[in-house]
């Protein structure tokens, strides 16, 4: 009799472990679960490692402690184990493995539909910030289509008639200092960008025509070190402008020196660029936390650097930061996610799996995949 009780338990449990699977992976995403607005910050080159030291160089608790859901992403392009900025960052603004050094285009180049796109379409304002030019990899993949990352000019030309709405950083050069002598700020103004190319500006009037651009430098920002507070500063007018359109808001941030930091082997440059990312994902948190409706995603498009907290000279007291490489590794990057349908990014899965997420919860008739 004992017996018979207990595989009937089992069972029970095998069936319900085996229900839970399909709901997380399949199912209907529910209204009360859906967010209006998202909050994508990529640290690139951010992997588990630069994470931890972000938790070991300050005093403080780390913005990262505080996400109740945790994921795990596979990295790799369409033709290489190892990605680069431009196809991981296309997979999470298309959906699509891609070849490295593509901008929002597939494997044949061809272009690609972006969640901007798409997004715009549904009503929602987006935008961009980067500490690296507005025109770099992963900006670049979430408004531009080209078939190499380096055309940043051909880049840049595409903005004005992009679906952003708000975007901070650096690349001015590549606007209005071209090969080819035109100057894409008079696009950008007679497409209703106000543009300012000293600082950040916030109580920013909201408009279905107003758009706010912000080349504050002439390619990439100066490091952590040296630019202040303009991670945070641009985060915070961007939120105060896009949150004015009741429809909802895509937003991403980019700690783009992370990955700078990891490919010169440089410790230093890499903590304190973590430090900034953290303070940043920590302002994200907390207009979340108070809105309620945002979902706050935070990943990686690739590790660099194999950086390692290694011992120091035997002492396990003593962190000693170490690299194994100049370049990418195809470590599992890891995901961190708050807000509603916070839930549906943990697990193990395609860095794809980021973009398909996403538009399953924006459009609730589809599923989960």
């Amino acid at each position: 009799m004992k017996t018979k009780i207990l595989s009937a338990l089992l069972l029970l449990c095998i069936c319900a472990a085996c229900s839970s699977v399909r709901i997380t992976t399949t199912a209907h995403v529910d209204a009360a679960s859906k967010p209006k607005k998202i909050i994508f910050l990529i640290g690139d080159g951010m992997g588990l490692s630069q994470v931890s030291s972000a938790i070991y160089y300050q005093d403080r608790t780390s913005s990262f402690e505080r996400f109740p859901f945790v994921g795990l992403i596979n990295t790799s392009s369409a033709k290489q184990k190892i990605t680069d900025s431009a196809a991981g960052a296309t997979a999470f603004s298309a959906g699509k493995k891609t070849y490295n050094g593509a901008i929002g285009v597939d494997e044949n180049a061809a272009p690609l539909t972006l969640i901007t796109e798409k997004l715009k379409a549904q009503g929602l304002s987006n935008g961009l910030i980067a500490t690296s030019s507005i025109t770099h990899a992963t900006p670049a993949s979430f408004f531009a289509k080209a078939d190499q990352r380096k055309k940043e000019e051909l880049i840049a030309s595409q903005m004005h008639t992009s679906a952003i709405d708000f975007f901070a950083g650096g690349g001015l050069q590549f606007f209005n200092a071209r090969k080819d002598g035109k100057n894409f700020l008079d696009s950008l103004a007679a497409n209703n960008f106000s543009i300012d190319t000293i600082a950040i500006k916030n109580k920013l009037t909201f408009n279905d025509k107003t758009r706010y651009a912000f080349p504050l430098a002439a390619n990439a920002m100066p490091p952590a070190v040296d630019r202040g507070n303009f991670l945070a500063d641009a985060t915070t007018s961007a939120l105060e402008f896009l949150n004015q359109d009741k429809d909802g808001f895509f937003l991403m941030v980019e700690g783009s020196q992370i990955d700078w930091a990891g490919h010169s082997n440089h410790a230093e440059y890499l903590v304190s660029e973590m430090l900034d990312f953290d303070k940043t994902i920590g302002l994200a948190l907390d207009f979340a936390r108070k809105d309620g409706e945002t979902l706050v995603l935070v990943t990686a498009d690739h590790e660099t650097g194999g950086f390692t907290l290694s011992a120091s000279e035997g002492d396990y007291n003593a962190l000693s930061p170490t690299f194994s490489t100049g370049g990418h590794s195809a470590t599992l990057i890891p995901v961190f996610a708050f807000g509603p349908g916070a839930e549906k990014f943990a697990g193990v899965y395609q860095n794809t799996g980021i973009y398909h997420k996403l538009m399953s919860l924006m459009q609730p008739d589809k599923t989960i995949r």
